[in-house]
């Protein structure tokens, strides 16, 4: 069997981490369990990442790097507003249901509170994901299409605050509904409570 390259084992290493911590949670993960399922020594997984904080850092920037990707590839071709928040929702659903640890990780005070560097990767994560939703509230109020009088910026931790839910939701109940079609009609329900309000035809 060929010998991995240092950047593939280090891939290798990152997968790993993701894939386990949907398994046994992110807080009990060890190096060890890394070391054991991705079929090298306990040093060797030191050899690349120095130190756990390293390690989880690199796995925080794989994850943020793969996210902004997916919301790019969701809107680059979006150019109405409605289409566009759709599209975002729908890419972060998506990535949750593959990579299931993802709300354990972005919201894991355990990791984060020692570890400055990959908090700051995460709060600019959904800094960023909040404000394109924004600016999508924005297009769509516009339009006429949301109330006016509600902040965008409030309405778009409302849209994240329902996406939190069903991912919460999922994780609890055993990963047993599809995420992204409960996801999706959810978000269908919350921008209809935000809508403008037409009068009744008479």
């Amino acid at each position: 069997m060929p010998r991995l390259s240092a950047e593939d084992r280090k891939a290798q290493i990152i997968a790993q981490v993701l894939h386990l911590a949907s398994e046994i949670g992110p807080d009990r993960l060890s190096t060890t369990d890394v070391a054991r399922a991705v079929g090298i020594s306990q040093p060797a997984v030191f050899r690349h990442f120095p130190t756990k904080g390293d390690l989880w850092l690199a796995v925080a920037e794989n994850v943020a790097a793969s996210l902004r990707e997916r919301w790019k590839d969701a809107t680059v071709q979006e150019l109405e507003p409605q289409s566009r928040l759709k599209g975002l929702i729908g890419a972060q659903l998506s990535a949750i249901a593959e990579r299931p640890a993802l709300p354990s990780l972005l919201f894991s005070r355990e990791l984060t509170v020692d570890n400055p560097p990959l908090r700051k990767v995460f709060d600019h994560l959904l800094a960023s994901f909040q404000s394109q939703l924004a600016d999508s509230v924005t297009g769509m109020q516009t339009q006429g299409i949301l109330r006016p009088d509600m902040a965008a910026q409030d309405a778009a931790v409302l849209l994240i605050s329902a996406m939190q839910g069903v991912a919460i939701r999922w994780t609890l109940g055993n990963r047993c509904f599809d995420l992204v079609e409960e996801g999706r009609r959810l978000i269908e329900v919350q921008l209809t409570i935000m809508s403008v309000q037409r009068e009744p035809l008479s």
